[in-house]
């Protein structure tokens, strides 16, 4: 039987030219299974890990079913944490290239007057973490009068942050005619207290995990706790004497400021992302391939399809959301039978995101010590 592709499912035109653009043809098991039934308007309670492409599972049914004209809040998300509240809003933004949809992350660490200000624009999508949210609720500054789909994205984890409360109070302030759609890793008796009290018949969806074959590469991380990690990433490539590395950063913005960044230190850097047109592209290659570009920095977007045998090492500047991605990233380097190195920088709060991908992979990531200023 052939393999199932995001044409079989029944999405728009605009939804699948972004799915192209981002080089995905084949949906994973959780989206073949989910996107259907939340297209259906079902509740879904997915048991799925990080890594297995739950954004798009809800991301792309949730976009097909904003109505554009109508400049209010449709969509609510909650992320347990900033950063993977940004990680998904950029997956958002990506998947409705082609949809004039606006999307909004907020999180505390944030202006707050800043996002009060793109809420009064209006926006159909928003993104955050449940005590922003509940600031913004507070305030009246965020209205969930015509919400449509409530997501709550690692339920589990937002459980033991202590979010339990601040969840409850904004499943209470939703509209009670609306579609609620839950991911968790775990299905603790507390998760499924939840789904009983705030959803409508749910679907019950669990993926199987597969075994990934990892390439035989070297892997470490840096905890970055208290350091810059442009600064790790200039000391990692001196210490090595590093003539040929591949960056990966999740945001095209990450990607311009930090080839700046390098640029202005004297490295040989260059920066590949989706906003670049191909002859654009194929100049920054030509350079990477050919020496007068030593450090390439891509979006995981744009890093589809390079095929250069000499790279020494990736770095995961930012760690990425899919373990797929992470696994696509790393086997950039260690080809034709030479020695290969993956480099991934993890704040405190993400280490536990290191430990999902060793699990997902069946691989060990060793923490490392920083090199010594030369």
């Amino acid at each position: 039987m052939d393999k199932i592709t995001f044409n079989d499912l029944n999405l728009s035109s605009d939804i699948k030219k972004a799915i192209e653009h981002m080089g995905f043809l084949h949906p994973t098991p959780i989206q073949i299974q989910a996107i259907p039934h939340i297209l259906e308007g079902k509740d879904i309670i997915g048991q799925a890990e990080t890594g297995t492409g739950k954004t798009a599972a809800f991301g792309i049914p949730a976009l097909e079913m904003v109505d554009i004209t109508q400049k209010r809040v449709q969509v609510l998300v909650l992320c347990p944490t900033r950063e993977l509240a940004n990680q998904v809003a950029e997956e958002i933004n990506l998947l409705s290239r082609y949809k004039d949809i606006k999307v909004q992350s907020i999180y505390g660490g944030q202006s707050i007057e800043r996002q009060i200000r793109t809420l009064k624009k209006g926006v159909h999508m928003v993104i955050g973490t449940p005590g922003r949210v509940m600031d913004h609720l507070q305030r009246n500054t965020l209205k969930l009068d015509n919400l449509k789909m409530l997501v709550l994205d690692e339920a589990d984890k937002m459980l033991d942050m202590g979010f339990r409360e601040d969840i409850e109070v904004i499943l209470t302030r939703a509209p009670e005619r609306r579609q609620t759609i839950l991911f968790s890793a775990t299905m603790p008796k507390p998760i499924m207290k939840l789904t009983t009290q705030y959803q409508h018949e749910p679907l019950l969806i669990k993926t199987q995990q597969k075994n990934i074959n990892v390439p035989q590469i070297e892997q470490f991380y840096f905890n970055t706790k208290g350091r810059s990690k442009h600064d790790i990433l200039c000391r990692v490539i001196d210490n090595y004497e590093m003539k040929s590395s591949l960056v990966f950063c999740n945001t095209k913005k990450g990607v311009d400021e930090l080839v700046g960044t390098l640029r202005r230190r004297g490295y040989l850097a260059d920066g590949l992302h989706g906003d670049m047109g191909q002859r654009q592209r194929d100049e920054v290659m030509s350079g990477f391939r050919n020496g007068t570009i030593e450090t390439l920095v891509a979006t995981d977007v744009a890093s589809r399809g390079i095929d250069v045998k000499n790279i020494e090492a990736v770095f995961n500047y930012d760690i990425p959301q899919d373990t797929e991605s992470y696994i696509h990233r790393i086997g950039r380097t260690g080809r034709a039978g030479k020695e290969g190195r993956a480099f991934t920088f993890a704040a405190s709060r993400e280490v536990y995101r290191i430990k999902n991908i060793q699990k997902y992979t069946n691989t060990v990531i060793r923490c490392k010590e920083l090199p010594a200023i030369q």
